[in-house]
């Protein structure tokens, strides 16, 4: 299955971040997307393909000093989970999945 995968536009409001730690997690973003998607495929509903200009994740709990690697992937696993995850999936090794800085929706 080829997956096309892009992101105009990654909001990131709240986190102490430079631009250029912003784009490392925009690329995060996109990289463990595409594995979740191709791993865990998605719901019946999107195999005819669609767009979706906007994904309302849920809220995830960021570590002190989370690399932009971390909240990447992250951000990607509660992005799979709104839209719909074919099904679960660990998170990468690496990815960071505890602390206490909340990220809203």
């Amino acid at each position: 299955m080829a997956i096309e995968l892009r992101i105009d536009r990654l909001i990131l409001e709240g986190l102490p971040l430079s631009a250029a730690q912003g784009a490392l997690v925009q690329r995060a973003v996109e990289q463990e997307l595409a594995r979740l998607l191709a791993e865990g495929g998605l719901s019946e509903s999107w195999h005819a393909g669609g767009a979706a200009p906007v994904v309302q994740g849920g809220a995830i709990t960021l570590a002190p000093g989370a690399s932009p690697a971390q909240m990447g992937a992250q951000i990607a696993q509660s992005v799979y989970s709104g839209l719909g995850g074919g099904k679960s999936l660990p998170p990468r090794r690496g990815s960071g999945d505890s602390g206490v800085t909340q990220m809203r929706r």
